[in-house]
C-alpha cells in the first residue's frame, strides 16, 4: 500500500471542489418541460453573446471520490474544514487570512496542519478499513 503524502490531498480535495462545483443543480421534482429540443442553424448560434456555458457533469469515479474526500473532512475541526474547503476553491492566501483573522503565513501553516492530519489518518489506517468504518456508520 503507498503513503498518502500532503500533495496528493491537497489535489484531491481541488478534484473534489471542481467536481462539486460540476454537479447539476438540484431541481423540484414534478416540473418538467414540454417544448420539443430543437437544433439551431449555424448562424443562431452566434447570436447571443453573453451565453453562459455550462462544465460537463463529472464522470461517476469522479463523484466516488469526491464522497471518499468528504468523508475525510470529518476528521478535521469546523475551522480546519472551512480552510481547507476554501483553499480547495482556489481563495487567494490574503482573503483566507482575513476569514481566519491571521496573517497568511499563519493561515498556509493551519492548512497544512490540516492536511496533515488527513495523511496521518489515511496511513494509519487502511483504506479498506476506513471504507468498511464509513460505510457502518450509515447503516446504524
Amino acid at each position: 500500500m503507498t503513503k498518502w503524502v500532503i500533495d496528493e490531498i491537497a489535489a484531491r480535495f481541488d478534484e473534489a471542489a471542481e467536481t462539486g462545483r460540476r454537479l447539476p443543480p438540484v431541481r423540484v421534482q414534478g416540473y418538467f418541460n414540454v417544448w420539443p429540443a430543437f437544433a439551431h442553424n449555424e448562424w443562431e448560434g452566434f447570436v447571443d453573446k453573453n451565453h453562459v456555458y455550462k462544465p460537463l457533469p463529472p464522470i461517476p469515479q469522479a463523484i466516488d471520490r469526491m464522497l471518499e474526500t468528504m468523508h475525510w473532512v470529518q476528521w478535521l475541526e469546523v475551522e480546519q474544514r472551512h480552510l481547507v474547503w476554501m483553499r480547495a476553491k482556489h481563495y487567494e492566501w490574503h482573503k483566507i487570512a482575513k476569514r481566519f483573522g491571521c496573517c497568511t503565513k499563519t493561515a498556509q501553516r493551519r492548512w497544512q496542519r490540516a492536511l496533515q492530519i488527513v495523511v496521518d489518518h489515511l496511513n494509519d489506517a487502511p483504506m479498506s478499513i476506513c471504507v468498511r468504518n464509513f460505510l457502518l456508520e450509515f447503516a446504524l
